[in-house]
């Protein structure tokens, strides 16, 4: 599943004629971006939520073929990555799913969605998170979002002044994960923290350069990185 509903209000004045998906990084539209990772990974069938200029979103997605798309429509009601999650579970079958925001960007040194899959284990955990470095990340200004054990259990930074590790926004979970959740918006946010508290999320760390898009400065910096890359 790809996060694509939000309103992108961090990206304007880029968007605001468009769905912050279809805002182009080094020529493609960040969906596009992760599209072709899912694709790489073999995804098959993607579902994809809409909001803001929902009509043109749906439109852009129209000819791909790999993967094949579903639309959840979230035009009424704006619903957050847990309210997302739960409005789109007929769609998504019975097996594990990666769930991708589209501000996501990077340069794999290695295999990091099928590293992800291999990671998980659902009779161990209730989510496996891609995890990336929080020293040498592009456009992330945070303090870091996890500690990390050598099994791959996860932490919340909580009270610490920094953590590592920032989650770069793609996981794995099962599809009816969110299903517990309230009706309308909400967060997937305090359902890893009930996981984290349990034992039952894990991550890996990407080997590579992770590029976070929120915003027209980390748009430029993005830009520049995978300029140096060609």
């Amino acid at each position: 599943m790809v996060l694509a509903a939000g309103l992108g209000t961090r990206m304007r004045p880029l968007t605001n004629d468009r769905p912050k998906a279809l805002v182009e990084v080094g020529g493609r539209a960040l969906i596009d971006h992760v599209l072709d990772r899912l694709a790489q990974a073999g995804v098959q069938n993607a579902v994809v939520n809409v909001h803001w200029f929902a009509d043109r979103l749906e439109a852009h997605l129209a000819d791909r073929e790999t993967p094949r798309i579903k639309i959840s429509d979230e035009r009424a009601e704006l619903l957050e990555t847990g309210g997302g999650l739960k409005k789109a579970r007929p769609l998504l079958g019975d097996d594990p799913v990666f769930v991708a925001n589209i501000d996501s960007v990077w340069i794999d040194r290695g295999d990091a969605l099928a590293e992800l899959a291999r990671l998980w284990d659902p009779s161990r955990m209730d989510a496996a998170l891609l995890l990336a470095r929080r020293e040498g990340s592009i456009g992330f200004e945070g303090d870091g979002d996890f500690f990390r054990a050598e099994d791959g259990r996860l932490t919340f930074r909580g009270d610490a002044p920094s953590a590592p590790f920032a989650y770069m926004g793609v996981h794995i979970t099962r599809p009816g994960y969110a299903d517990a959740g309230p009706d309308g918006p909400f967060s997937l946010s305090p359902l890893w923290r009930r996981s984290a508290a349990e034992g039952r999320l894990f991550g890996c760390v990407l080997d590579g350069d992770w590029m976070h898009v929120g915003d027209p400065q980390a748009r430029k910096k993005a830009e520049a990185r995978l300029g140096s890359e060609a």
